[in-house]
């Protein structure tokens, strides 16, 4: 039976790979605080916290395969040097946010990185995280890269939230679409590749990425997904910032909305995914999942990004 120690494993992503890994027949154990929720049922949960001394010492043994979920340098060094030497093989699930560029579309593995100045910032923590597991571990290193991470049970609102938009109706705003796209990953469908790379051992840099749709056609599937019947009003994108609403993520923003010239960003090469085994399932489907899982939550639930729809109304009644 494979040994799967997860250095995390109660969030949303941790708790997809767990699940994964119990259901491949792994023997798994999460090392967390479990502040985040329970480990999955059949899961075993070792509370600790990693920045206290003798974090390490109730996972004693060797394990088959190690799965890093943090980026945090304080966190991902102590794991290092206390696990390296028991871990058979070891993935980091790092992003596809290292890279220093994004205004080429297609771009591989091997554009060149953020350099890593700043471990404060997401990015530069990240790409310090991969250096430093590349030392440590070598040639028994997975580091998978994902673009954004989406379906149900998300946290970040970055995806769901336009299926729950759409879901109530009426007039929503929208960015305009022209030269945009969208490039996501489900969260379901990465935890299984994490595990079954694991499993094969793989010692890749991957970018683990989905399908590339344009906007303007994601926009038309998820009014289908969710029978929208209302009016899509598309802004452009200096309309939009004169009303101070803020690209991609967090208060007062338009979600999957980025710069024109950070197009790149959603239409990442992942064809070396797919050749280690990666399945990527429907647009659709995961539209789907999604709406099923906000519909549970409640449409009009506080959320991590996005529009309020008093701040919408109020973008809309300006922009007449």
């Amino acid at each position: 039976m494979t040994r799967t120690l997860i250095l995390g494993g109660t969030g949303w992503l941790g708790s997809s790979v767990a699940r994964a890994a119990r259901d491949s027949g792994d023997e798994v154990v999460c090392l967390a605080r479990g502040e985040s929720g329970p480990a999955p049922d059949g899961v075993k949960l070792v509370r600790a916290d990693r920045l206290a001394p003798g974090a390490y010492e109730n996972v004693p043994g060797e394990w088959d395969e190690v799965i890093e979920l943090a980026y945090e340098p304080e966190l991902v060094r102590p794991a290092l040097d206390a696990l390296a030497q028991r871990a058979a093989h070891w993935t980091l699930i790092s992003s596809v946010s290292v890279y220093a560029h994004n205004e080429t579309p297609g771009a591989d593995e091997t554009a060149e990185l953020v350099e890593p100045a700043d471990p404060r910032q997401y990015p530069d923590a990240k790409v310090a995280a991969e250096q430093a597991s590349l030392n440590r571990v070598g040639e028994r290193l997975l580091i998978a890269r994902p673009g954004l991470i989406v379906g149900p049970g998300d946290p970040s609102d970055r995806f769901g939230y336009w299926p729950a938009r759409l879901a109530r109706g009426g007039r929503v705003l929208v960015p305009d679409t022209t030269d945009r796209f969208v490039q996501v990953i489900d969260v379901d469908d990465l935890a299984q590749w994490v595990v079954a790379a694991g499993h094969e051992q793989h010692a890749h840099t991957v970018n683990a990425v989905g399908s590339v749709h344009s906007l303007a056609d994601f926009f038309q599937l998820a009014c289908a997904v969710t029978g929208f019947e209302g009016e899509l009003v598309a802004f452009q994108d200096d309309v939009l910032m004169s009303q101070n609403v803020n690209f991609w993520a967090g208060p007062r923003s338009l979600p999957l909305w980025l710069p024109v010239e950070a197009r790149g960003f959603m239409q990442r090469d992942g064809s070396a995914f797919l050749e280690l085994g990666g399945a990527v399932r429907s647009l659709k489907e995961t539209l789907s999942r999604t709406l099923e899982d906000e519909l549970n939550r409640g449409l009009d639930r506080e959320r991590q990004s996005a529009l309020t729809t008093s701040e919408e109304a109020e973008v809309l009644r300006a922009t007449r």
